[in-house]
């Protein structure tokens, strides 16, 4: 009994740590190209450096498909370690502004880190959701031809019972769900048609706009609400990221001393430095 009880322990520690379950490539190591080492850690770095990707597609994934593209690299460093391309003027031209560029990035970015907080995310949210103001929302769908007569034909047999989804699949240009809008989003014709209708009406005539003719379905009519902190906190950062990053430079410049020179060796005069709000 007492042996069972040391297996489940030593099973759930395992499981709780993957890493000492099983490691990973064999011992860390996902290839090795003349001798040099690619690890996983490597591809797993590349994988956690681009959100958007994680988003999309599995560590598994991503490793299988890039596996290839890290040994292609590696060969084609290698070879052109072989023919010095290091020692060039231009490699180390090139060096120099790329340490610069990384330089700048990571100054920046921890600029950001020390000045976008989550408690300044929540007062952004804040002052967003009290100057919200409520409008009309109509969630619709449309089948956009483009001729009448095509539009005229699909209403006809939207009134002998046809279904609206189907119809959409068979004639329309574009998807046919549009979701919730407010009214001033969409181009006057469509706007004015969709917002006179009622709940589970579909037009009677053809809208037309300058993408063609519309066939439209409200499928409902609400009053909009704020959005939700964490639907619209990638924008509440991007806002404020873009305060840090200017104020950042600004106090940069002021604390800078720069000379400046036209073409021709004249001095040009600098602009006082915009103070930082």
């Amino acid at each position: 009994m007492q042996k069972k009880y040391v297996a489940l322990a030593l099973l759930t520690v395992l499981l709780a740590n993957p890493a000492t379950a099983m490691a990973e490539g064999k011992d860390g190591v996902a290839a090795v190209v003349n001798g040099e080492k690619i690890t996983v850690a490597e591809i797993r770095d590349a994988y956690k450096a681009n959100p958007q990707l994680k988003g999309r597609v599995s560590f598994n994934d991503f490793y299988n498909k890039a596996l290839d593209g890290f040994i292609s690299g590696k060969i084609v460093y290698q070879e052109a370690v072989k023919a010095k391309v290091t020692d060039t003027p231009e490699y180390k031209a090139q060096l120099a502004l790329a340490k610069q560029e990384l330089a700048r990035k990571i100054y920046l970015e921890q600029q950001v880190a020390k000045k976008v907080t989550d408690k300044d995310v929540k007062k952004l949210y804040d002052e967003y959701k009290t100057t919200f103001k409520s409008e009309k929302e109509v969630k619709a769908k449309h089948i956009l031809v483009p001729s009448k007569d095509k539009a005229d034909e699909v209403i006809a047999k939207l009134n002998k019972g046809g279904n609206f989804d189907k119809l959409a699949k068979e004639y329309s240009k574009e998807p046919a769900e549009l979701g919730y809008f407010t009214k001033r989003v969409m181009v006057p014709e469509f706007a004015n048609a969709a917002f006179s209708m009622k709940k589970g009406e579909v037009s009677k005539a053809p809208v037309k706009t300058q993408f063609g003719y519309h066939v439209i379905k409200v499928e409902d009519i609400r009053d909009s609400k704020p959005m939700a902190q964490k639907d619209i906190e990638p924008q509440l950062k991007a806002m404020l990221t873009q305060g840090a990053l200017a104020e950042s430079f600004q106090d940069a410049a002021q604390n800078s001393k720069v000379e400046k020179y036209s073409l021709d060796g004249k001095t040009i005069a600098n602009a006082p430095a915009p103070a930082a709000k």
